[in-house]
């Protein structure tokens, strides 16, 4: 997946800019480049290969704005050659693009503007983007049409799963950015104002983040950050507060970070069990039982885990569906005999790209997970979004109850579903899954112990014992790490 990034502020640009970058690199790419405003003309530099080709070039030139766009790629549509880099830009050179996904329409929208006459330098598909704004603002340049109206009418062109970051040299105090279907944030500064692909690359500069949902284009100049929806109606939105510091996006004497995110296992798990289960879990499990036993039998016996998942959704299920895919799939197969085993519930696993396409018969009483670390995976997205949608006019047993277990509480899927089990696994920068695997595993063990105990599926004794055993996990995987 390519990162983008972007800055508009007091500092110069480019040094921010390589610094997103570098945070993002974990993602994987074959090239870079980035692109500024300086003196009414946009300024680009693009390589191939490593950062650090596009370091050794940007030496070579001056780049003192205050104003820029960065992209790494990943290629999909042309080979990975500086030509294929981003950004990408219109013949006047007017206008500078970087994207993140795939404009699926890119072949029909090339055509078109091949026929007014604009020539493709590059063989990708996010060439057309500055082409098409480039087009509008000719066309409508009796109009005086803004630049953000602009973006706005070309995104409602383009089909498929992006991202974008936009420059134009004829508004230099003015960045656009829009989000369909891929990830996006904005970073809110002291005077500045960023935007990334991913949370690691603003960390280091500020905690407050607006996070872009689908449909929606931001305009950044120097005085704030304006919201709208891609029909160009004003939003208000509020930003949330990060509680990760700097230091989390470090290495600190890991020689790599899957190296580091290995060692926070424990921690990670540590903090997950904390979040979630009941004080009362810090006693022995004999004398909870014992705690229990005293109570009247009337009385109403309170889970020993707190997940916030309304009692009533356990009582009648029949059946459980998980939709997942990559390593989120794989947590689930364990998931699935987490719950058939404690909670005695049958549970199918499918690969939402597959469910999206080849979905299950209905069925009454059935409650679907979606399991995606980042809550950004489009396809189990989608997936839940169709199980949603196809059972709004069904019967009441077959209404829908959709549950999330993810690590990001801010991302699509907590909009998406109504309950969520927030991994609590902190940021995830190695590719290979390693802390974010084990918190998944570990919120699908509170989720079958939870339902086990509304549906009296174990005897509490051995439920307790469970979390007893689950709590010297930390301590066991510590000891583990160190031998």
């Amino acid at each position: 997946m390519c990162g983008i990034v972007g800055y508009i502020g007091t500092q110069v640009a480019s040094d921010i800019l390589i610094a997103g970058l570098e945070k993002l690199e974990y993602r994987g790419y074959d090239s870079a480049g980035l692109a500024t405003i300086w003196e009414g003309n946009i300024h680009s530099v693009r390589a191939k290969g490593k950062l650090y080709n596009l370091r050794e070039k940007l030496a070579q030139v001056e780049m003192p704005s205050s104003i820029g766009i960065g992209h790494t790629r990943w290629a999909t549509h042309g080979k990975p050659e500086e030509r294929n880099a981003h950004p990408h830009q219109d013949n006047q050179g007017r206008v500078a693009v970087v994207q993140n996904g795939i404009v699926e329409n890119y072949r029909e929208l090339r055509e078109e503007l091949k026929a007014k006459g604009y020539e493709f330098k590059s063989d990708t598909d996010t060439e057309v983007i500055p082409h098409l704004i480039a087009d509008i603002l000719i066309a409508k340049s009796s109009e005086k049409i803004t630049f953000l109206d602009a973006v706005i009418k070309a995104v409602n062109r383009l089909d498929g799963a992006f991202a974008i970051a936009v420059l134009c040299a004829d508004s230099p105090n003015e960045l656009i950015v829009a989000r369909q279907q891929a990830p996006l944030s904005i970073g809110l500064g002291q005077g500045e104002f960023f935007c990334a692909s991913d949370t690691p690359a603003l960390v280091p500069y500020t905690q407050a983040v607006l996070s872009l949902e689908n449909g929606e284009i931001a305009r950044l100049t120097h005085l704030g950050v304006e919201v709208y929806t891609f029909t160009g109606e004003r939003l208000h939105k509020v930003p949330r507060i990060l509680n990760w510091s700097p230091s989390l996006v470090e290495k600190h004497v890991f020689k790599h970070f899957m190296l580091k995110e290995i060692h926070e296992q424990p921690g990670v798990v540590r903090d997950c069990l904390q979040a979630y289960l009941n004080q009362d879990c810090e006693l022995e499990a004999e004398q909870i039982s014992k705690k229990l036993a005293q109570k009247s039998a009337d009385q109403k016996q309170t889970s020993p885990i707190n997940l916030s998942i309304p009692s009533s959704w356990y009582q009648d299920l029949e059946q459980i569906e998980i939709l997942a895919c990559g390593t989120s799939w794989h947590a689930s197969l364990v998931g699935k005999y987490l719950l058939e085993q404690l909670a005695g519930i049958p549970t199918i696993v499918q690969y939402a790209s597959e469910a999206r396409y080849a979905p299950t018969p209905l069925r009454p009483h059935t409650l679907t997970i979606g399991v995606t670390q980042s809550g950004e995976t489009a396809d189990t997205l989608a997936s839940l979004a169709m199980e949603q949608q196809r059972r709004i006019n069904a019967p009441p047993q077959y209404a829908a109850k959709l549950l999330g277990i993810t690590n990001r509480p801010e991302s699509s899927l907590a909009q998406l579903v109504p309950h969520i089990i927030d991994t609590r696994a902190g940021i995830e920068i190695g590719v290979a899954a390693t802390k974010t695997f084990v918190a998944q595993l570990i919120a699908f063990y509170l989720l079958a112990l939870d339902m086990a105990w509304h549906r009296q599926t174990l005897p509490k004794s051995r439920l307790l014992e469970i979390i007893k055993d689950l709590r010297q996990l930390p301590t066991q995987m510590e000891q583990l790490l160190q031998d």
